[in-house]
């Protein structure tokens, strides 16, 4: 159950209540794939460093370790020793990533592995099954996530095919979580609104999935190509459309800056794999803006990645340290960086709902993205 706490303008400050707590919003998800975090970051630091949802991806986890065992260990919480919040991502994704690997049909989708290459079959109903096995707070409806730029005619026929698999994700759902033996009887759907950058079938879309009474509603197929302008425009279009007493969530969104011109367009949900990934090649996030640890002048700089920081890294290594680390090749180096990034991306989310409890987000805002773009 989604209550909105504080609005202004577009800007919205709010409580999510699922089977596994209450999350406060707006928030980032960080992102464990695998169930875990790339970067050796135990759900122990995800607890130390803010974390309030963990997301975790259903094609993966089905081809390794399998839901099933997932499901016969007593589910993704108990597996990975998180007893918060867990979002899973659907697969859907993965029909715009193995674009060369899959084919796409009515029924669902024909993938080839990419560790293996054996033939794999996934619809909405087995998705939904998948998603079941691993427990998870929050379940993601199977969709096909269109790459841009794409014909009109394909994203039409995309969109429909997927307001489809939309129903049947819901049917299955609604089925699995009335079983005996099902991990989370109280799991949870969200829909996801898709159509490229075509603004009216993106709001058709929008009010169509939003008559299916969800727990959330997701904006995918953003961020995968088409400028921030574009992508600003299409939130811009899609919010006013759907359900104002539920979570909306961007997938896949992204920088912080991103994140803040997101929130002033009403959006609650946030992940990205960008601050692990940019963390394990030693690009940081700091107050200032994104600097290269790697870079020759911090050899001898003897200052934490961002004065101020309260993350295990900044309060107990140097800059010089930590690139020493990764120029001797140490992992210790890619879990340093990866905490702090995390670290900063919770810290950001908390400092916004400061901003909007407080009636100054607007001043947060300009202030943020003016120190950002003056050390770019």
């Amino acid at each position: 159950m989604y209550k909105l706490l504080k609005k202004s303008g577009k800007v919205r400050r709010g409580e999510f209540t699922t089977p596994h707590g209450v999350v406060q919003t707006p928030v980032f998800m960080n992102v464990g794939t695998l169930a875990a975090i790339k970067g050796a970051v135990s759900s122990m630091d995800l607890k130390e460093i803010g974390c309030q949802v963990e997301l975790s991806n259903t094609y993966h986890l089905s081809l390794r370790p399998g839901d099933k065992i997932v499901r016969e260990l007593g589910g993704l919480h108990k597996f990975m020793n998180w007893d918060r919040p867990i979002l899973t991502d659907s697969g859907g994704f993965q029909v715009f990533s193995l674009a060369k690997m899959r084919k796409i049909k009515e029924e669902g989708v024909y993938f080839s592995s990419h560790i293996d290459g054996r033939k794999i079959f996934m619809g909405p109903e087995e998705s939904m099954q998948i998603q079941s096995n691993l427990g998870s707070t929050i379940a993601m409806a199977f969709d096909e996530c269109v790459e841009n730029p794409a014909t009109r005619e394909y994203v039409e026929d995309s969109v429909a095919r997927t307001t489809r698999w939309l129903e049947r994700c819901k049917n299955e759902m609604d089925r699995l979580n009335s079983l005996d033996n099902t991990v989370n009887k109280n799991q949870m759907l969200f829909g996801i609104n898709q159509g490229g950058t075509y603004e009216d079938i993106r709001i058709e879309h929008a009010k169509t999935i939003s008559k299916l009474n969800l727990d959330g509603y997701a904006i995918g197929g953003l961020a995968v190509g088409e400028t921030h302008e574009e992508m600003y425009r299409v939130i811009d279009a899609v919010v006013p459309h759907l359900p104002q007493d539920k979570p909306i969530y961007l997938m896949g969104v992204g920088l912080p800056s991103n994140i803040l011109e997101a929130v002033s367009r009403g959006v609650d949900f946030f992940d990205c794999v960008l601050p692990a990934r940019n963390g394990r090649h030693g690009h940081v996030f700091t107050k200032h803006g994104k600097i290269n640890l790697l870079n020759a002048k911090y050899e001898l700089d003897a200052s934490p990645i961002d004065e101020g920081c309260k993350c295990p890294a900044c309060k107990n290594y140097t800059r010089a340290y930590i690139r020493h680390l990764f120029k001797a090749k140490e992992l210790l180096a890619l879990r340093l960086c990866v905490l702090h990034n995390l670290y900063f991306y919770n810290k950001l989310m908390k400092d916004i709902r400061d901003a909007i409890d407080g009636d100054y987000f607007e001043e947060f805002k300009s202030e943020k993205l003016n120190d950002w773009a003056g050390r770019a």
